[in-house]
């Protein structure tokens, strides 16, 4: 069965925008490696872009996390580094919240086998689109990176892996992390 690698949300505002923070940059190397090995494979790989409009503060999720981000169409809102031109050609998904439920039809139309997901944040959008994964496609093995995957938090950090390993998401890890 194919695979499918998900970039979730690797977009300039989280890495050196209005969200960003210094661990972001150190993922663009790792992420774009894993993205040339599923494309030379000839498997599956497809991008979020956390998307919001001018009215960003006035939605929910603007009052809780009252800074401006990913504004359509803005510097923010593009994908970071090397990994824009890596991923020109492949699948987009647009979503204004943390989960993308456009995935949903998606995976079960392709029906993977394995579906790996990197990118930003771990404990907010990346936790939320693995439970989707995982929701979508029960039988299929999922996995992250956690060398592909950060937050502004260490702590929060790791306890969003720890909650992926719990909802049995396969967490990668360096043989000298536990």
């Amino acid at each position: 069965m194919k695979k499918l690698f998900i970039v979730v949300d690797y977009q300039n505002d989280f890495v050196t925008g209005s969200l960003g923070f210094p661990e972001a940059r150190l993922l663009e190397e790792p992420i774009c490696r894993k993205i040339r090995t599923y494309q030379s494979s000839d498997d599956d790989v497809v991008y979020t872009l956390d998307t919001h409009d001018n009215n960003y503060l006035q939605t929910t999720e603007g009052r809780a996390l009252p800074i401006v981000h990913c504004v359509k169409n803005t510097n923010g809102w593009k994908l970071y580094g090397k990994t824009a031109e890596l991923l020109k050609d492949c699948r987009r998904f647009e979503k204004p919240c943390f989960g993308c439920l456009d995935l949903v039809p998606f995976l079960q139309n392709h029906q993977y086998g394995s579906v790996e997901l990197c990118g930003l944040a771990s404990n907010i959008c990346v936790l939320s689109n693995a439970v989707i994964v995982k929701t979508a496609l029960p039988e299929a093995a999922v996995s992250v990176d956690a060398e592909c995957t950060s937050c502004t938090d260490s702590q929060q950090n790791e306890e969003a892996l720890r909650c992926m390993e719990g909802l049995q998401i396969r967490v990668e890890r360096k043989k000298h992390e536990h």
